[in-house]
């Protein structure tokens, strides 16, 4: 079980090796029409992640970074190039095949939490076992856990509006985390919470990728990148920087 932690609690920085190949891009471009226009929303990007590694990717509006992230996620699919997840090509994967690589291999977690407002966090965190089809028993099991990983055990039965904004973070990252996804993909997580809550949830993140986890953050905040091992800068569909990241 991970408790919340306090405030001001130091996370020792681990850097883990790397593990297997987990993403491998290469040479992927997106284009979109808008109207008229063509919009080279990437151009030409190449980029490896191993499990084990802890990265945030940075750039300002129109860089690029929430079409890579939605490609990260198999969200969409590239123009040209090739996209490997675990060794496989999902460049020209179906919509099916996608939707099953995003329920089983890449647990989200969003800025806006994307919870279902009328269901209890257990329910919340069981949905993805229900479309994974786990049996009732077997996913509650699950869904307990998760929430206990995250310090929920005592908020299972609450609705989302019955918590915090750190605990419904806390929740949608019990149910990202809850199918043992290859990474957990984060989209501004801390966007709609304070600094203070914001700190304990990045702290949490700390504490998920030493146990194991294969974590990606997608921010615009310097402060949240460097809880990162490592930092990816975009600049107008092109990867400018590519670096380790200091303490």
């Amino acid at each position: 079980m991970i408790p919340p932690p306090p405030p001001a609690a130091h996370v020792p920085r681990t850097v883990r090796p790397p593990g297997p190949l987990v993403i491998d891009i290469e040479d992927v471009t997106k284009l979109y029409r808008m109207g008229a226009e063509i919009v080279h929303a990437l151009r030409g990007v190449a980029l490896k992640v191993h499990r084990n590694e802890y990265m945030a990717i940075m750039g300002p509006s129109g860089s690029g970074k929430s079409t890579l992230m939605n490609m990260l996620g198999c969200l969409d699919t590239p123009t040209s190039g090739h996209y490997h997840f675990n060794g496989k090509d999902v460049s020209s994967m179906s919509d099916d095949e996608l939707a099953s690589i995003r329920n089983r291999e890449i647990g989200f977690v969003f800025q806006t939490f994307n919870l279902l407002p009328r269901s209890t966090s257990l329910h919340n965190v069981e949905l993805p076992l229900i479309y994974a089809g786990l049996p009732p028993a077997a996913r509650r099991a699950r869904a307990r856990e998760a929430l206990e990983n995250v310090g929920l055990g005592d908020r299972m039965l609450h609705k989302p509006n019955e918590l915090s904004g750190g605990q419904r973070q806390r929740v949608a990252v019990a149910r990202a985390l809850v199918n043992h996804p290859s990474i957990l993909l984060a989209d501004e997580p801390t966007g709609n919470l304070d600094s203070k809550t914001g700190e304990e949830i990045m702290q949490l993140f700390d504490q998920l990728y030493e146990q194991g986890n294969t974590i990606i953050v997608v921010t615009h905040e310097e402060d949240i990148a460097r809880h990162a091992r490592r930092a990816i800068r975009l600049h107008d569909g092109l990867i400018e920087s590519d670096r380790m990241t200091g303490n």
